[in-house]
């Protein structure tokens, strides 16, 4: 029997999305959050995304014989529970919750479950429904995913699931153990996420300005430590200072932070000035540095042996989105091969879940070899498109446009690039990207000025040919989804400046393969031809606020809404109607 499944994420209240599986092979995976135009989509559920998904494969309703969410039902006599209600002993409905009613957000999600699948005419007594434990569903993603039998060790670090918060395991011969999980509300991320809102910013979208600010401060200026310690088999984050519910949460007009009071009479007021003024800088700085100790510290308890054992280690969960702890899982001792989901955020459990669904319906795996899994437009669609617009832009249809966009990166132009599949996942990886010559003075001044209106510490990301890399970054693990912070050798550093944290050397890049992205590879590699420079800038094709564009209208809105000059849809180059002069 052909096994098709279809995972859903969205069940903690972000990031909806759904991914499609044939007998174990990915076809489609798309995110709420592209196609109604809200960031996280919060509150909604991934009905669009799974209609996309299904005419992506092909896929009919009657068709779909398993259904796989990341979030299950938690025994009363399980462990997560009881530790749950009894760290929150001080919010009593809360722990009388945890207790009597079991995970709530369970039961709730099961009944909107319901609705959702009425809406897509899926009939839940056509289909075998698997819950999946949430984290197991990220160590699905970034285990089954790889598409190997070896050996792996598996760590996920995560904000919440059901209770669970990290994860430390094995994948091996296809099944996933566990060797030790810690519980909310001691979690490695709300501790993180508790200092970025105290620094300013709002959790999900703030954690990394934090990361990204922090090579600028001095971690050993303030201490830290009492937010939380590790000592032997035991974890515990301070509730009296961070991850705080109920009656310990600092208020202010009757919002409630992730923060106590306590914590500001410790450290002061909520920051109020800029990002890189002390001590805000050096909280920064602070936080990092014990985020990636103690979790590196888990690692290295936990999975030390099977580590001394296979080399390999898989990590997802959302706190894996923070590039400079990836860095360091890498290249910890007996770390050979690290494997980072690039869809390691919630949105990323819709695939998970499928993987350990259809793994367990006895469909081998395949591997993950690209994260184009969106809609595909067509040249005469995009054209349509350029017509059909109200602002009725320029546009011409060209034979070769990796040789334009290179003619027009090489003199200096931004190049908004909508080409292929949308990418899955935070990043921007060649198919929805805004892209410019990493060589030029000024370069991110000018993208700032024009589009993104970023912080003028904060340097780009860049798109790097795999031929070039090896010159370009030290260390062997070369990454192709930009979730690893890698050092740049010293003789680049200063030529592309705008791609390099100066403090510290290090770049987040895409490596990008021929086999696996042939049309962005044979833009870089026209690039290469005509200036020499074996990478751009790659940022993502969007407004500040805004999700990652998907349909060739939306990429047309952006355009026109900002002051980039050029645009590529497809074959397509759209430019902007000249104003007439008026006397």
């Amino acid at each position: 029997m052909t096994i098709i499944t279809l995972g859903l994420a969205g069940a903690i209240g972000h990031d909806p999305a759904a991914a499609l599986m044939i007998d174990g092979s990915l076809l489609s995976a798309v995110e709420e959050e592209r196609l109604i135009r809200r960031k996280h989509a919060k509150e909604e559920q991934p009905f669009l995304s799974a209609r996309r998904c299904m005419q992506i494969a092909r896929v009919k309703a009657a068709d779909i014989t398993h259904v796989a969410i990341p979030f299950a039902p938690t025994s009363m006599f399980s462990k997560a529970r009881w530790h749950y209600a009894y760290r929150h002993w001080y919010a009593p409905d809360r722990s009388f919750d945890a207790l009597f009613n079991g995970n709530r957000r369970y039961h709730r999600y099961r009944k909107e479950l319901a609705g959702l699948l009425e809406r897509l005419h899926i009939s839940e007594k056509n289909i075998t429904l698997v819950p999946v434990e949430h984290q197991l569903a990220h160590a699905s993603s970034c285990y089954h995913m790889t598409g190997s039998d070896k050996k792996t060790a598996i760590f996920c670090v995560d904000s919440k699931g059901e209770y669970s918060s990290i994860f430390l395991g094995y994948g091996e011969n296809g099944k996933i153990v566990k060797i030790r999980e810690f519980y909310n509300p001691d979690s490695l991320c709300g501790m993180y996420a508790g200092i970025t809102d105290y620094l300013g910013f709002d959790i999900l979208d703030g954690e990394y300005k934090v990361m990204g600010i922090s090579p600028f401060g001095d971690p050993e200026k303030y201490d830290l430590s009492r937010l939380a310690r590790f000592e032997g088999n035991r974890f515990k984050v301070n509730t009296h200072l961070v991850g705080t519910v109920g009656i310990r949460r600092f208020k202010v007009k009757s919002r409630g932070h992730y923060f106590s009071q306590e914590l500001v009479d410790m450290l002061g007021p909520r920051r109020v000035g800029n990002l890189v003024d002390d001590p805000y800088v050096h909280y920064a700085a602070a936080i990092q540095k014990m985020y990636e100790d103690i979790a590196s510290r888990m690692v290295q308890t936990y999975l030390g042996d099977i580590l001394k054992e296979t080399g390999r280690l898989a990590v997802a969960g959302t706190g894996s989105m923070n590039i400079r702890l990836n860095q360091r899982l890498a290249d910890l001792p007996g770390v050979k091969t690290l494997i980072v989901n690039p869809a390691c955020a919630d949105s990323g459990t819709a695939i998970g879940a499928a993987a350990y669904a259809s793994n367990a319906a006895g469909a081998k795996i395949a591997r993950l070899r690209h994260v184009f899994l969106g809609p595909l437009y067509s040249s005469k669609q995009c054209v349509s498109a350029c017509r059909l617009h109200r602002d009725k832009p320029v546009y011409e249809l060209l034979d070769n446009p990796f040789e334009k966009a290179a003619e027009l990166l090489a003199a200096g132009e931004l190049v908004a690039w909508f080409r292929g599949r949308m990418e899955f996942g935070s990043r921007a990886l060649g198919h929805r990207s805004i892209l410019a010559n990493p060589a030029l003075p000024g370069i991110a001044d000018l993208i700032n000025k024009q589009v993104k209106f970023r912080e003028k510490w904060r340097p780009f990301s860049a798109s790097v040919l795999d031929s070039f890399a090896p010159e370009f970054m030290e260390g062997e693990i070369q990454d192709e989804y930009m979730c690893i912070n890698r050092v740049v050798k010293p003789q680049w550093r200063d030529q592309y400046a705008a791609i390099v944290y100066q403090q510290e050397g290090t770049t987040r890049a895409q490596v990008v393969r021929e086999k696996v992205n042939p049309d962005f590879h044979r833009l870089l590699t026209a690039f290469q031809k005509q200036t020499g420079h074996g990478l751009l800038i790659n940022t993502t094709l969007n407004r500040p606020g805004e999700a990652l564009v998907c349909s060739p209208s939306e990429a047309i809105d952006v355009f026109l809404g900002t002051d980039l000059n050029y645009l590529f849809l497809q074959d397509v180059l759209v430019t902007k109607r000249q104003e007439r002069e008026t006397w």
